[in-house]
């Protein structure tokens, strides 16, 4: 009998992925927060969640304007997005580092969180083919 991966860890080794792309957008925002007219950076989550989760309707998607973008399933760059500052600065740049390190923090909690699930998926695994 095989062992899937995919139905014993569910989504949690593909939002290991986001939270990880997720922690270097902010850190990289954390790190351009006195850089002239930069522009913040985020991932939307609940795109990210329904990319992976594919999709829920049967209807297809048309860009009906040159700019709009196409969102391949499963691809976590595609739900990068700009952030919107409560208040913009002078220079352009719209990092606002108390709130950017707000979301860092939580982020790394929820990447905790989802190591910690995996981990014991694992050990779980391993129990079962030891036989313990």
């Amino acid at each position: 009998m095989a062992i899937s991966f995919e139905k014993a860890f569910g989504i949690h080794t593909q939002m290991l992925n986001v939270r990880g792309q997720r922690m270097e957008l902010l850190a990289s925002n954390l790190a351009n927060a006195d850089t002239p007219g930069f522009k913040a950076k985020d991932v939307d989550f609940k795109s990210v969640l329904a990319n992976v989760q594919g999709p829920t309707s049967n209807v297809p998607i048309n860009a009906t304007q040159e700019g709009h973008f196409m969102v391949q399933p499963g691809s976590a760059n595609a739900s990068v997005r700009y952030t919107i500052p409560m208040q913009t600065s002078i220079d352009g740049n719209t990092v606002e580092s108390q709130i950017e390190q707000a979301k860092y923090a939580q982020n790394a909690i929820q990447y905790r969180a989802s190591m910690q699930f995996v981990s014991g998926r694992i050990k779980g695994l391993m129990t079962a083919l030891k036989g313990d």
